[in-house]
Order: structure tokens, then sequence, then C-alpha cells
């Protein structure tokens, strides 16, 4: 099969071999996949795949399934599905846990379909089952014009929340708002300062790829037993931190990821997608944000859009 191999830092077209499919894996003939920044750092040796997954880049597909093994009960031959992956989506076939693929959104394209479900899980993750996110609470996205953001500002708004956004210029700040943001600031010195203006009493969650830089500050912004939720490390490492502050506001700090995350939570996550998302996005009440669809073969083309922070929502790859 064709796929898609990391060479001296660059990307191209290859054959692999055919992914095995263990008895209560799924195989699916890929559609349609989609790029996130998780899949520019293993590029670049920074985000090596979990033990036994594919070494192959890309964390969610649509398709159809292909073949199914011997214990699997959920799918069938000739389903068509969209697919968390812990690796290997940049491929003309991938094997994954059969509950990890659910029914693709009937409503949907295979390329829009390919770009739901790696940020609607970690939304989903984050927000509600990290952030236990409830009616009402106020939520800031750190690059809210990416997938994960337009992801989030629009399962805000479906569930009575109300969310602003930091992001890169004016244009991206425009689109977030008209998505469902209830403000937004342009990235730089004074950005702080206007965001804490818009919740004086202090966010109940801050859902931040940024990491260090922002971390300070974050913290300042973050409201009574307030839920800090760190997703990436784009600004660095390592940060200080006022315990005392920390304490006083009774306040969380949650690292996260989703991808070397168990099965079982996978299971759980991609289930309640598919029982209480799925209806809002098949009503049209939800809809994919994407910035480009391109062919698997231009798949550095893809990834030079998203290191240069030029996509507004996702950036996705056709098979075909």
């Amino acid at each position: 099969m064709k796929s898609i191999e990391v060479i001296d830092g660059k990307v191209a077209l290859h054959e692999a071999e055919m992914p095995l499919v263990g008895p209560y894996d799924i195989l699916i003939k890929v559609k349609s996949t989609a790029v996130n920044r998780a899949d520019l750092m293993q590029k670049k040796g920074l985000y090596p795949p979990p033990p036994g997954a594919s070494e192959i880049l890309g964390l969610e597909c649509s398709g159809i399934v292909d073949a199914v093994g011997k214990k699997v009960t959920s799918r069938r031959v000739g389903d068509e599905v969209c697919a968390l992956l812990a690796g290997g989506g940049y491929a003309e076939y991938v094997a994954c846990p059969e509950f990890q693929a659910i029914p693709k959104p009937t409503n949907l394209n295979w390329e829009e379909a390919s770009s739901l479900p790696e940020v609607y899980a970690t939304c989903w993750l984050n927000l509600f089952i990290e952030g236990n996110l409830t009616n009402n609470n106020k939520v800031l996205f750190h690059a809210g014009a990416s997938g994960i953001g337009t992801a989030g500002i629009q399962l805000c708004k479906a569930f009575n929340c109300e969310s602003f956004v930091t992001a890169g210029n004016e244009e991206k700040i425009k689109y977030c708002m008209n998505l469902g943001a209830s403000g937004g600031a342009v990235r730089g010195d004074k950005m702080f300062s206007e965001v804490q203006s818009w919740v004086p009493e202090g966010f109940d969650i801050i859902l931040d790829p940024v990491g260090a830089n922002y971390f300070e500050d974050n913290l300042k912004m973050l409201g009574l037993e307030g839920r800090l939720i760190i997703i990436g490390l784009m600004g660095g490492m390592e940060a200080n931190i006022n315990l005392g502050h920390l304490m006083m506001k009774r306040q969380r700090i949650i690292g996260s990821t989703i991808r070397a995350r168990s099965e079982e939570l996978k299971k759980i996550v991609m289930n309640e997608l598919h029982e209480k998302v799925w209806p809002f996005i098949e009503s049209n009440q939800i809809k994919p944000v994407i910035h480009e669809v391109l062919d698997i073969s231009e798949t550095e083309k893809a990834h030079q859009i998203m290191e240069d922070n030029q996509n507004i929502g996702k950036l996705v790859l056709s098979l075909g």
C-alpha cells in the first residue's frame, strides 16, 4: 500500500506493508485523513508514537471497513466510519481497535468526516471529562482558530457555555467570533490584560496548547476552582508557579494528551461523541471547519501551511 514516510525531515509517498489486524481490530480503507500539530512534532522526532502504534503519521481518518478481526462485534465490512488513531492515518489502509471507529455522519463527505475525530475527541476529553464543563461555564481557548479551537467554540455554544479566544491575527479573531466566541484578542503584549477584562471573576476553564510562555498569566486569569488544561508545549516546558495563588483559588492544573491514553478511555470518548455530539453535526448545528483539502501527495505543503500558522481550522489530505 501507499503511505507517507518521513525521510530526512521531509515527507513523501512510499510503499509500505499492510497493517496487521488483531482480533479486536478493524482494517479501514482510508478515504481521507487530516493534519494535526502532533504530526509535525513526530516528523521532527519530538513526539514518538506509543508502544505498538504505527510509525506512520496520522491520528485520524475516514473510510470504509475492509476487514474485521475474529472478535470484533460492533463493525462490519462495508461500514462507513471515521476513526481516532494512535498512528497510521497517512496511508491507504490503517488498522485500529473497533471502538475507536464510529459511524461517519451521514450528511458529511469523506474529507469533512476525517477532520472530526482528533479535535472533537481532544475537546470532549479535556472539556467534559478532565474539565467537568457545565452550563454557563466561561472557557478560554488559546489558538482559537486551530482545529481544536474551532471545534471547542462550537461545543461550548451547543452545550450552553460561553467561549473566548486568542489568535494570531484579526482575520482569525473575526472567524472565531462568527463561529460563536464572545470575545477575541490578537496575540501580543496587551493580550492578557484585554482577555482578563472580559471575565474579571476569572475563567472556569482555559484550554492551552502553548505551555510555559502563557502559564503564569493563565493562572492569573483562572477563576475560583478554575481548571487550566495544558494540551501542548509550543511555548516551552518550564515555568514558575505561585503556589499560594493556586491554593487560595483552589485551582487545578491538568496536563493532557489523548494519543497515549488507554483503549478503554478512547472507547468512552468516541462512544460519547457518537451519542452526544454527532446529533449536533448531523443537524448542521456543529460544522467541520476546513482550511483546505489537499491530495495526500501534497502532505509536505499541508505541513508547511500549519508550520506557518496560516490555517483556520483543519488541513485535510484526500486519498481519493
